[in-house]
């Protein structure tokens, strides 16, 4: 018998079957160049009393390996190594060599990309003033359950459980078409939508599709990073503007575009991320006029227009576009719960067609049980009620929060009390070293941002947004208290 099989061992106590044991070994000795091509093998009856075990586990082991091609049987000769495999010599590796775990470190090399390398917010502590997320404990989350289970278990199964179009479900973009026409004043039909996974995929199509290497993309400083990272990633120049209380500086992005050419603006224009201040009326005016004189996409991101507490909504840049401008992209993040990726992109027919392929290959659609059952819960009203109640419930909880943060927190921060969104863009004094507060906090259950992210581009800031809206009363006043207590230590 060949040396290499005098060690084979099998473990009776692995949930994987012993003959796949068996068949994986064998398939290493020659991928390793310990049996050879041409090589013969023990007979099964030789192999089965050197490992004590039935000789019919050895028969399907190598049955399992003649049918994949690693070995061949001559009749009356036995089992061999099949001929046609390429000669493998046996490499001896260094000490160095075999410290290596390739389970970890890639064989090849790529470069990577510092851009990218963004915090992934994944905390689970009691308490969390977030970057401003919905509550689930108030979603609609039975209706929907209901929903989704009737779409799973009624009509033409084949139709609904196969593949769709990519730009999404036609019922949704119906539902939506009614729904953003009603709310936000888009005179728009299912053709203008394009279905996506949220707010982070329509940035990164409108990258992938309308963006080429060396254009300029002009944000508001300091901006939301991730579509910074986006806009980055496709190429692009990142050019910044200031945003102050009214929005940003229109004058200011003028003045660029009499110098450059610019392709794209992106701008959340209905309250300003991270600060949530909103675009002032003259100039949301003068940014589409700009967008028709210098010819620049106006990209709008409207992630949650819904929640604006002193009077209506503003409506978006895109409710006044004539000239087919602006992308306008929101989600139902913000209505419902991060973790349902159903967010939308509108913009002329054409463009939508266009990001729509580009969409196929990153994700040739979406989950279709999902969409249909958000469909369904806008066909009936639900979601509509289900956004009013939360509103009354997240206007209660900030004025409360901003209440306990004057009260409590007066002398160590300063804020402008939001007119709409889930957070308050808070400063806070100069003397106080954020990274080690939320830190602090942390060991204590209290989870908020540090403001990193922020001070990329305005080093000198020390703020940070204190979400409200996913924390109860009750959570809110056992929240700042602990802030208040680290503050006054």
């Amino acid at each position: 018998m060949h040396s290499s099989f005098l060690n084979f061992g099998v473990d009776r106590s692995s949930a994987e079957p012993v003959y796949v044991q068996i068949a994986n070994k064998i398939m290493l000795l020659i991928r390793a160049g310990d049996l050879r091509a041409g090589q013969q093998l023990p007979s099964t009856r030789q192999l089965s009393e050197s490992l004590q075990i039935h000789r019919k586990t050895v028969v399907r082991a190598y049955d399992e390996l003649l049918a994949q091609g690693w070995l061949e049987s001559h009749s009356g000769s036995g089992t061999f190594a099949a001929q046609h495999l390429p000669e493998v010599k046996p490499q001896h590796l260094t000490a160095k060599e075999q410290k290596v775990d390739y389970a970890k470190n890639a064989g090849f090399t790529f470069a990577p990309l510092p851009h990218l390398n963004l915090e992934v917010n994944t905390n689970v502590s009691a308490f969390h003033l977030d970057d401003g997320f919905p509550d689930p404990r108030i979603a609609p989350l039975a209706e929907l359950s209901r929903a989704y289970r009737s779409q799973l278990l009624l009509g033409n199964r084949y139709a609904k459980l196969g593949y769709g179009d990519p730009q999404g479900s036609l019922w949704l973009r119906e539902e939506l078409a009614l729904y953003l026409t009603e709310t936000r004043g888009l005179n728009i039909t299912p053709g203008n939508i394009l279905i996506t996974r949220g707010t982070v995929m329509g940035v990164y199509l409108a990258g992938s599709g309308l963006i080429s290497k060396g254009d300029h993309i002009v944000t508001g400083q300091t901006g939301w990073t991730t579509a910074e990272v986006s806009f980055i990633q496709a190429g692009a120049i990142i050019m910044q503007v200031p945003v102050d209380e009214y929005g940003i500086q229109v004058d200011e992005l003028e003045k660029i575009c009499k110098k450059k050419t610019v392709r794209l603006v992106y701008v959340t224009s209905h309250h300003h991320y991270p600060t949530t201040v909103a675009l002032r009326a003259d100039r949301r005016i003068q940014l589409l006029r700009l967008a028709e004189k210098y010819g620049f996409i106006i990209f709008e991101d409207d992630y949650d227009y819904d929640f604006h507490y002193e009077n209506k909504p503003l409506l978006p840049l895109a409710s006044a576009d004539k000239s087919g401008m602006v992308l306008y992209c929101g989600s139902f993040t913000k209505a419902i719960s991060p973790a349902f990726r159903v967010g939308y992109l509108v913009g002329s027919a054409d463009v939508i067609s266009h990001l729509s392929q580009f969409r196929r290959i990153i994700d040739r659609q979406g989950d279709t049980m999902l969409e249909n059952s958000i469909a369904e819960l806008l066909q009936n009203g639900i979601i509509q009620r289900h956004l009013r109640k939360s509103l009354r419930v997240y206007k209660q909880r900030r004025d409360l929060f901003c209440s306990l943060m004057k009260e409590q927190l007066g002398e160590y921060t300063n804020f402008e009390i939001p007119d709409g969104g889930m957070a308050v863009w808070t400063n806070f004094d100069a003397k106080i070293n954020l990274s080690d507060l939320a830190e602090k906090a942390l060991k204590k259950d209290l989870y908020f941002a540090d403001g990193h992210s922020h001070r990329a581009y305005s080093p000198q800031s020390n703020a940070t947004r204190l979400g409200f809206a996913s924390s109860s009363e009750k959570e809110l006043i056992q929240s700042i208290g602990i802030l208040a207590k680290l503050l006054k230590k």
